[in-house]
């Protein structure tokens, strides 16, 4: 609250009982910006915002105190102007121009005594229209973040209503496609995060979206997923992508070329989230972990296949269990040679072979053959899922 002296009162009380000219003035600089002057926000409803407007700010000029309803007139025109689409800077650019034409209004009212004392109060007429200023920024910021939150929340409906589709709508996918933003036909990337990965997933998106990939990010309980694609048709090589990922403990489907496709690719990484082991950073690659999404698929059946084809190890020594693992393990990771094998454990070719013949003597499983090979193989990554089992 300021007081106001006698002088200023009165010229804002004697502009205030003719604003015509000043609002025509007015309405004339603003119609001339450029979001204005492209037809955003009609003539008449610019004038009758600045009627309103200038009423209330000669009013807190002349009695010293804020109106209640310029707080209240100022926020709503700020909301208004947000939903009209109008740019933020356009509209303080208004805002600046009331204080030009205010004053310029005081100025016209004023006889030659009263200068003085106007231009010593000046500062009571800036304070006045950074108020409504305050006000407008108000409202556009908070209809601004209410807009956004409501697309989100669009957002987030429209992929949920995709997924439970399984893209089989075309109409579905298409609306989609639209309200995301994403080219239907296009390629796309597809991660779902580690449960505990979400902060991470979250500015990997940021990431992303800055180095021009469009980018969805759907929050879920059991892991976090994003999809991405690369703008216009800009192709990008799925190791960027990872790259982008960093660090994220994620997995990775193949990409795909189709939004409906999108659904299938969100399983898939999802399958290869999972089958991560605890130990593991880093974005998973479906490709990289099938034998681990197989034996995380069913966890009782894993169990049973680890319990079968590993359990008759148990009956022998830790040192000798260790050494036919590391043997089977080694071959199974290298070439399926022998002779590699044995030059990857610094051993004779002979001393694997002695190996392999007492661990099929033990369970039965001889890892030479393909089919045995197979099932060992992915009995050690069940295994893996339960060391202590």
């Amino acid at each position: 609250m300021h007081v106001p002296n006698e002088v200023l009162s009165r010229l804002a009380l004697e502009r205030l009982a003719d604003l015509q000219g000043l609002i025509e003035v007015w309405t004339d600089q603003v119609m001339a910006l450029e979001s204005y002057a492209g037809g955003l926000v009609p003539r008449e409803e610019v004038r009758e915002g600045a009627r309103i407007g200038f009423a209330l700010i000669l009013r807190h000029v002349a009695e010293g105190e804020v109106p209640p309803e310029l707080a209240e007139h100022s926020e709503r025109l700020g909301e208004r102007r947000a939903g009209q689409g109008v740019p933020l800077a356009s509209l303080l650019a208004a805002g600046r121009l009331d204080a030009r034409a205010l004053w310029q209004g005081l100025v016209e009212r004023a006889g030659p005594e009263d200068m003085t004392e106007l231009l010593r109060s000046a500062h009571l007429v800036w304070e006045a229209v950074e108020q409504h200023v305050t006000g407008l920024m108000a409202g556009y910021q908070r209809a601004v973040l209410e807009m956004g939150r409501q697309r989100e929340d669009q957002r987030r409906a429209w992929f949920a209503r995709l997924l439970d589709n399984d893209g089989r709508n075309p109409d579905v996918v298409r609306d989609a496609g639209q309200v995301l933003g994403f080219d239907v036909s296009g390629r796309f990337f597809v991660a779902v995060a580690d449960p505990g990965a979400s902060a991470e997933l979250r500015a990997a998106a940021t990431v992303m979206a800055s180095s021009g990939l469009r980018c969805h990010r759907h929050e879920s309980p059991t892991g976090d997923m994003l999809v991405a694609q690369p703008s216009g048709r800009v192709g990008v090589p799925e190791k960027t992508v990872l790259g982008l990922l960093g660090g994220v403990r994620c997995g990775v489907s193949p990409p795909v070329d189709e939004l409906a496709q999108v659904p299938h690719a969100v399983r898939l990484a999802a399958a290869a989230a999972r089958a991560a082991g605890p130990d593991t950073e880093g974005p998973q690659r479906l490709e990289e972990r099938w034998l681990d999404v197989f034996a995380a698929h069913s966890p009782e059946l894993a169990a049973e296949l680890a319990e079968r084809v590993l359990g008759p190890l148990a009956a022998i020594g830790a040192a000798e269990r260790d050494r036919l693992l590391e043997t089977v393990r080694t071959h199974l990771s290298g070439t399926g040679s022998i002779a590699d094998t044995a030059v990857a454990l610094y051993c004779h070719r002979n001393t694997v072979q002695h190996r392999f013949a007492r661990f099929r003597d033990l369970t039965g499983r001889d890892v030479r053959a393909p089919g045995d090979a197979a099932v060992v193989a992915l009995a050690l990554r069940a295994a893996a899922l339960n060391p202590a089992r």
